[in-house]
């Protein structure tokens, strides 16, 4: 199976400059544990996690003040929709994380988490009958 298959294609972008708050909040709207940070004024894409917010908010910072920007992983681990499942989960039990922003021509087309992953492994329950 491919990461095309696994990763989710609705995509949660923020910019730099949203507050942790804010982007706690919008995902958990979405129900997604990461977002893709789009900054014009920065090369490149990154990611916030809820891993990141978990951080800040430990070391006692303010979810009201505190920006996405200085939260943001820059040095990104990119997947591409070809390959394997076994290849993303190796990149992420090298790496430690959990997501992959996957890309087409350099464009975001989704995001794969562990989760993902699992869901695709792991076999469907069936429930029997009461």
């Amino acid at each position: 199976m491919l990461v095309r298959d696994a990763m989710s294609t609705v995509v949660l972008t923020i910019g730099p400059a949203h507050t942790l708050r804010q982007a706690s909040a919008l995902m958990s709207a979405r129900r997604v544990g990461a977002a893709i940070v789009l900054d014009p004024d920065a090369d490149g894409i990154g990611i916030l996690t809820e891993r990141d917010v978990l951080n800040s908010v430990g070391l006692g910072q303010s979810p009201d003040t505190e920006r996405v920007h200085d939260h943001t992983t820059t040095d990104v681990v990119f997947a591409a929709p070809a390959w394997t499942l076994e290849e993303a989960a190796q990149a992420m039990a090298h790496g430690g994380f959990r997501h992959l922003v996957v890309l087409d021509h350099d464009e975001p087309v989704g995001i794969v988490s562990v989760r993902d992953i699992i869901r695709c492994w792991a076999p469907v329950r069936q429930h029997a009958p009461a």
